[in-house]
């Protein structure tokens, strides 16, 4: 058996980047999308967001690779929101979506980062936030 660490930081919007998600919406569906990661072997660390978007860290395996990932718990998550949630429209992800690597030396900052998403966009908004991580990571946007 092959020895992976490979932890992907992985962020997507709601459709059209409505926000769609109040406090109690967001944390059912970051709920949900646990409970769902584990019954796939998905290896989420990590799960939150704001009104609009969702950050997640996970851990692929040797077998596993992003794309699928992502297909999956977005496809799924936006089923199931509109199955069981109260929502003022139909809700829906981006097709797109961010993902780097997460190096084990900032493990630490990105899953506090991930886990203060409030407090974090009393300062910043999602725009702001998604152009820096463009800059940053040298994406063509």
């Amino acid at each position: 058996m092959p020895f992976t660490k490979i932890i992907i930081h992985a962020v997507w919007a709601t459709k059209d980047r409505l926000i769609l998600m109040n406090k109690e919406n967001k944390d059912a569906i970051c709920e949900h999308i646990r409970s769902y990661s584990s019954s796939k072997s998905i290896h989420l660390l990590n799960v939150n967001g704001f009104q609009n978007h969702l950050h997640c860290l996970l851990s692929l395996s040797s077998d596993q690779n992003i794309a699928t990932i992502m297909n999956l718990i977005k496809g799924e998550s936006s089923h199931w929101a509109n199955k069981n949630l109260q929502l003022s429209e139909k809700f829906g992800w981006q097709d797109e979506y961010f993902a780097v690597s997460v190096s084990q030396s900032h493990f630490d900052v990105v899953n506090n980062y991930i886990s203060n998403q409030e407090e974090h966009h009393k300062k910043k908004t999602f725009q702001e936030e998604y152009d820096e991580f463009i800059k940053n990571y040298k994406f063509e946007s």
